[in-house]
């Protein structure tokens, strides 16, 4: 009977933290969908003022649409840093535009696409707080004897690219 009860108490634990995780999941979605949207209005507000930017604007589009094709945790991820890069890139070529860099319009869209970056990575950080609580549940015992005979597999983390975690070079 304690058995049965310890059981059922450990299995309600699981999928609290289970759909914790889903959660957190499709918190970064919806920053990601924020993004998304985001992209087209900004890149057709630059390419007014840098028509020969054109290889930066197809890869802006190709990393938009890898991000909502992407199937999986680690393909969101590599795809949604793919597209920071490129937005990185796109912010550097505004700089050389004055005329851009005045445009309430340029101006507005930069401060919303920022915003949903900070809100991102917070996302991000959440959801990766949220998998940690779980995987150490379904890997430390007695939780984990439930999770292995209800089936609970460990969640991958939401991690960043190499590249991304090197400190920059700044050269002056």
């Amino acid at each position: 009977m304690i058995l049965n009860l310890l059981f059922v108490i450990i299995y309600n634990n699981l999928i609290k933290q289970r759909n914790r995780v889903e959660n957190a999941w499709a918190q970064i979605e919806v920053q990601l969908k924020r993004r998304y949207d985001l992209i087209p209005n900004l890149v057709e507000t630059v390419k007014g003022y840098a028509k020969h930017e054109k290889t930066l604007f197809e890869n802006i589009t190709k990393a938009r649409a890898a991000v909502m094709s992407a199937n999986n945790v680690n393909e969101t991820a590599e795809a949604s840093n793919y597209l920071s890069s490129t937005l990185k890139s796109l912010f550097a070529v505004a700089e050389n535009y004055p005329e851009l860099k005045a445009n309430q319009n340029f101006m507005q869209l930069q401060k919303d696409l920022m915003d949903t970056e900070n809100k991102i990575a917070y996302s991000r950080q959440f959801y990766n707080d949220t998998v940690m609580k779980y995987n150490i549940s379904i890997q430390t015992i007695p939780k984990n004897i439930v999770a292995s005979l209800m089936g609970f597999d460990k969640k991958d983390l939401f991690e960043t690219l190499q590249a991304e975690r090197e400190t920059p070079k700044v050269d002056f």
